[in-house]
């Protein structure tokens, strides 16, 4: 029943986009098409669960046993960069579409705050390492969520008559506030 609260929990009451506001950058960039949202939210899926995984290995078996606590940010960057790295060249050798789609987004998967949240957080909540396979399985999935339905409004809202004002990022910006507030709704 735990990781069953933790899953959607990540998913909904505690949205990494909709309600901690990390990972904003490629939630409006790449939330222009719905097929470029679900790369993205694949990659992302990746990279935040194995990278959570790495990380909590390596807090929990080389950085606190050798009292190196303090260097925890530089290394968890730099496994969250050597794994979007390999991301990068996977998706370049299999789909070169959606690696030309996604453009700098996907490099930029590495400053993606939402990553590293997610991996400081498993180990501040003290997860074990089910749970924290479950939590970062949970909230890739709630930021694939919010990715594609703001990508599924903004494609419907380009066919639809905008006021010039509000036309493109303007409009953008209301919708995300608007799923942002939906999704406040979860929280009691």
């Amino acid at each position: 029943m735990e990781l069953f609260m933790i899953f959607f929990g990540a998913i909904f009451f505690n949205n990494f986009v909709l309600n901690r506001f990390l990972g904003i950058c490629p939630f409006l960039g790449v939330s222009k098409r719905i097929e470029t949202s679900v790369g993205m939210g694949m990659a992302v899926a990746f990279v935040m669960t194995l990278a959570s995984v790495m990380t909590w290995l390596l807090q929990g078996l080389l950085l606190n046993p050798l009292g190196l606590g303090y260097l925890q940010t530089i290394v968890f960057i730099l496994v969250i960069a050597a794994l979007v790295q390999f991301v990068e060249m996977f998706m370049q050798k299999v789909s070169p579409t959606l690696h030309k789609a996604l453009g700098v987004y996907l490099p930029l998967i590495t400053t993606n705050c939402a990553i590293l949240g997610i991996a400081i957080l498993n180990i501040d909540y003290k997860y074990n390492l089910v749970e924290t396979i479950v939590h970062s399985l949970g909230a890739a999935i709630g930021f694939t969520l919010a990715l594609v339905m703001l990508a599924g409004i903004r494609e419907k809202l380009e066919i639809n008559d905008v006021p010039d004002a509000f036309a493109g990022v303007p409009i953008a910006l209301i919708t995300a506030g608007i799923l942002a507030l939906a999704f406040s709704g979860f929280v009691l």
